[in-house]
């Protein structure tokens, strides 16, 4: 297998330790983007296009910090607890 089977961007990186590490970041990330489809049943670009929206804020006031989480409605939660559910073990 290649990059070009994996449909990666190109890297311009001569050093051995620069390619292997740019090559475990890109199997990382498709490791984790299978594994959020399969948790999900959904494809990645819905799963992105779903949760995008969500940001969280951080405000600090007098010297306190609070820092309040975004509020995710029930589609947006059930992605993430299919995400955040234990996987079977074999």
């Amino acid at each position: 297998m290649s990059k070009t089977d994996l449909r990666a961007r190109p890297i311009f990186a001569r050093t051995r330790d620069a390619i292997e590490a740019h090559l475990t970041i890109v199997f990382t990330a498709l490791a984790v983007s299978r594994a959020v489809q399969d948790r999900t049943g959904l494809s990645l670009r819905r799963v992105i296009r779903a949760l995008k929206p969500l940001r969280s804020a951080t405000i600090t006031v007098n010297g306190t910090t609070t820092t309040i989480p975004a509020q995710a409605g029930p589609d947006e939660q059930a992605i993430l607890d299919a995400i955040h559910a234990p996987t079977a073990r074999h």
